[in-house]
């Protein structure tokens, strides 16, 4: 969702209890945010400044206890309510799945015209209410090391840690942290040393580890590491390699539905392993072996848009739950968007997400085009200046020119490397190519959180940017207007739609076209000089595809794909791959030659 558009979200959402994931990564929006929020219930706000020691991982543990303590006051004062027509109370019941058992009590309740019985039942439906979780996020790449006054690194004080630390910290219950873009070993070692993730006899665990994963093999990886120090992962959580909103990670070809097939049917196996892991690790350190298996959920996000959809997943892939991202950014209700981009927004269409090379992690991200950011960065180009002030300095990842890692988005970087080109002697088509390339990336860091800082007329991160940043996913471009939370929550539970008029492919078939157009994207850009491995990459990618196809073919009236998504779309993606198999031929040749 990008940093900024969930950053107070379980304020918006948690007492109606709905759940929400918080990016805590960005120390200086936080304590912004901070400032805000203190205000907002008039109370003193106290600056954590950066002179403070670990003032990154108390900015973090500050603001989640102050979010906690807004949601419980929200929440005991929904629960203090009336049952009164319009109030937040009956919203709260209203917006639940019409199949749960707490919706059909509440059903039960307003038909029932024994005034004993209905305030016996209004008893119990108070009883049962429970707010939303306040869940976080820590994209595991951006793990940057900081530096002391004197240029040594801090122990332990790395972006990801210190921000782990302080949600390790928080007052925060039945609450989980996400761990997204692969696996960090620094930060999942430091699990190990924090208590709140390890197990005790005496005290179930309160904060809880979920994993995003794109295929089988990766949550068998990542929770095996895990599990060998006495960690349980409670969830893994599956997101679509394209069809998402932010980086997007492109698996070897592999497709959604035969990804979801494959946890199916190993489901009872992964956990199984995975326990027998656990188990051994926990009587290793002399610690309690717990005799049954603790939970371990399987969920899913990426690209879905409709009750059908969602539907599917949770009836046939057996998915514990699902996630809803990129929609959400059309309710204020839920989100944190500023109002010019929100017009965007509702005006998007398919061409304008676009998965992009402007993140300076090197990471394909996907992209609102024309956003007030990428007019800041094209004006700073057109006036000699290209590049960005690096504040933040949370994506310095490249040392081609320094000793210290420096982002590929900052002015310096970018000065260093047009030089570099201008030395150089290559062609005319080839120099433009690789400046395009260099001028392409832009600051995320303050883009991603300049919605936040400008909706709420908050102090921007750095006053000569501030441009916004967006990253919704392509499902973006099928909604089309702003949404009050109730009507979205309606759509989502089949009882509305909000989908834009015309045609939307079938979330799964939207994902499959997005992987041909990124595979002949990536074909297209192959220099005649390719290697065995490359080779080798690009024959499994095209097989990968050509075997989700078949799948989708053989599965087509269990997904509920349509007969005319499957004669033409799919159709039209296998010839399109076989076409660049055909194509790469003969690079292919050359290599074995």
């Amino acid at each position: 969702m990008g940093i900024s558009y969930t950053i107070d979200s379980p304020i918006k959402v948690a007492r109606f209890g709905i759940s929400s994931v918080v990016s805590i990564i960005e120390d200086s929006l936080i304590e912004r945010m901070r400032e805000y929020y203190y205000r907002q219930q008039n109370e003193q706000f106290k600056p954590i400044t950066s002179k403070e020691p670990d003032y990154r991982a108390k900015r973090v543990t500050d603001y989640l206890n102050l979010m906690n303590k807004i949601v419980h006051e929200q929440f005991e004062k929904l629960k203090a309510s009336a049952f009164e027509k319009g109030s937040e109370l009956i919203q709260y019941f209203e917006m639940l799945p019409d199949n749960s058992k707490l919706k059909q009590l509440y059903l039960l309740m307003t038909e029932t015209e024994d005034h004993k019985l209905k305030n016996e039942l209004q008893k119990k439906l108070l009883s049962e209410m429970k707010p939303g979780r306040i869940d976080v996020n820590i994209m595991t790449k951006v793990d940057n090391n900081r530096l002391d006054s004197n240029g040594n690194v801090i122990e332990d004080g790395s972006d990801a840690i210190t921000a782990l630390r302080g949600y390790a910290n928080s007052d925060l219950e039945n609450s989980s942290i996400i761990f997204s873009a692969g696996m960090n070993p620094r930060l999942y070692n430091y699990l190990e040393r924090l208590e709140q993730f390890v197990a005790q006899s005496h005290n179930p665990l309160s904060k809880k580890i979920i994993i995003k994963v794109s295929d089988y093999r990766s949550a068998l990886i990542q929770g095996k590491y895990l599990a060998k120090k006495g960690i349980w992962v409670t969830e893994f959580r599956i997101e679509s390699g394209l069809n998402c909103g932010g980086h997007a990670f492109a698996s070897d070809g592999y497709l959604m539905g035969p990804i979801l097939e494959e946890f199916k049917i190993k489901r009872d196996e992964i956990i199984s392993e995975l326990f027998g892991i656990y188990c051994k690790a926990l009587a290793d350190k002399g610690k309690t072996v717990p005799t049954d298996i603790p939970e371990l959920r399987i969920t899913a996000q990426g690209g879905i848009g409709t009750h059908e959809e969602n539907e599917l997943l949770l009836d046939y892939y057996n998915m514990d739950s699902t996630g809803w991202g990129t929609s959400f950014l059309l309710v204020p209700e839920a989100t944190t968007v500023d109002k010019n981009t929100l017009k965007q927004l509702c005006e998007a269409k398919e061409d304008d997400v676009i998965l992009s090379k402007n993140s300076p992690l090197g990471v394909r991200f996907n992209y609102l085009k024309n956003t007030s950011s990428e007019v800041e960065k094209l004006l700073r180009i057109e006036n000699g200046h290209p590049g960005s002030p690096c504040p933040e300095k949370l994506l310095e990842s490249n040392t081609e020119f320094t000793e210290e890692p420096i982002c590929t988005a900052s002015v310096k970087y970018q000065k260093l490397k047009l030089e570099q080109l201008k030395a150089l002697d290559i062609s005319e088509i080839e120099f433009k190519k690789q400046v395009t390339a260099v001028l392409n990336k832009e600051c995320l860091c303050v883009g991603l959180c300049n919605a936040a800082t400008t909706l709420y007329n908050e102090k921007p991160l750095l006053p000569k940017a501030l441009g916004v940043t967006i990253c919704p996913g392509p499902n973006i471009a099928y909604f089309n207007k702003i949404s009050t939370l109730k009507e979205m929550i309606d759509h989502i539970y089949g009882r509305r739609n909000l989908l834009a008029p015309g045609y939307r492919p079938h979330f799964f078939i939207k994902e499959l076209q997005l992987y041909v157009d990124y595979l002949m994207g990536e074909i297209e850009e192959l220099s005649e000089n390719i290697d065995k491995k490359v080779s080798k990459y690009y024959q499994t990618f095209c097989k990968n595809l050509l075997e989700g196809i078949e799948y989708y073919k053989q599965k087509a009236d269990t997904l509920n794909i349509s007969k005319l998504e499957i004669e033409r779309e799919l159709k039209n993606a296998e010839m399109r791959v076989i076409e660049m198999l055909e194509k790469f031929a003969p690079k292919l040749e050359a290599v074995l030659a």
